[in-house]
């Protein structure tokens, strides 16, 4: 099977995968490596990692032994925390390249807002863009006070903003922003780690358009205009994940799925940096 999954164009010209494979998975390590071959078999092309998951050389083996060629790959890494400022970003971004087994990074994210060395750290990135070693640059997990502060001193605007989004996690006005700034979002932990899989409106849904509660939640992140990057170890998940781009939700199911916000999180508040 060959999924047909559609692009963006990132606001350098740049094409990213609409939908991606994301490879965070801190109990199934072992796993990785199948799971994106898996995924390039049934036809993913974005592959989304960072050093803090810890298992960079795995998924850098699997894309070696994949059989796609690079130019059809977009492989995003983000520089973790403890990293930031600009010498130790540079350093970060090397070793990820190296386990990764690339010669250059599709995207590279900062992958939170720590407080401290944002300015330097986005100077590293836009050092590295400049060399041409990252196609594209940008930010995780940034609201709008932190871009608003990150605009101050950029010379680059961030190509991609990775945010968590799901109609429970729903903060209308940062999506705005980014759309305002030509900043294209991209939405992780889609489907709230299964939380909200018998949610009664999102069965309702399912049973209506004849999808699951899962394709029903991606089907809504994609409707927003966002990248999104559901992470699966199974073949058969990744294919449903993917099949999505085959109907779309009408005005008043949007307006029902528009209230449902609860701050459901799997991970840190960004308004806590």
């Amino acid at each position: 099977m060959n999924l047909s999954i559609p692009s963006v164009q990132l606001n350098n010209g740049i094409s990213m995968p609409a939908l991606g494979l994301g490879v965070y998975a801190p109990e199934q390590q072992q796993e990785v490596g199948q799971a994106v071959e898996a995924a390039l078999a049934v036809g993913y092309r974005l592959f989304d990692a960072a050093a803090i998951y810890g298992n960079e050389k795995e998924v850098g083996e699997a894309l070696r032994q994949g059989g796609v060629s690079r130019n059809e790959l977009f492989v995003t890494s983000k520089v973790w925390i403890d990293d930031m400022g600009f010498d130790a970003t540079m350093r970060a971004f090397e070793k990820s390249l190296q386990d990764l087994s690339l010669d250059y990074m599709d995207l590279y994210l900062i992958h939170w807002p720590k407080d401290q060395h944002r300015k330097e750290t986005w100077k590293a990135l836009e050092s590295l863009y400049d060399q041409g070693v990252v196609k594209s640059i940008g930010v995780s997990n940034y609201y709008q006070k932190h871009l608003e502060e990150l605009f101050v001193y950029a010379n680059v605007c961030p190509a991609i903003n990775q945010i968590e989004l799901s109609p429970f996690c729903y903060l209308p006005e940062e999506l705005d922003f980014c759309k305002q700034n030509n900043i294209q979002l991209e939405g992780y932990a889609p489907v709230v780690r299964g939380q909200k899989k018998d949610h009664p409106v999102l069965v309702d849904l399912a049973r209506k358009y004849g999808k699951s509660t899962y394709q029903i939640l991606i089907r809504w992140v994609i409707e927003q205009g966002a990248v999104t990057i559901p992470k699966s170890i199974h073949p058969e998940r990744m294919i449903e994940n993917a099949e999505v781009f085959d109907f779309v939700l009408d005005t008043d199911d949007l307006a029902r799925m528009a209230v449902l916000y609860d701050n459901t999180r799997v991970a840190w508040d960004p308004r806590d940096f």
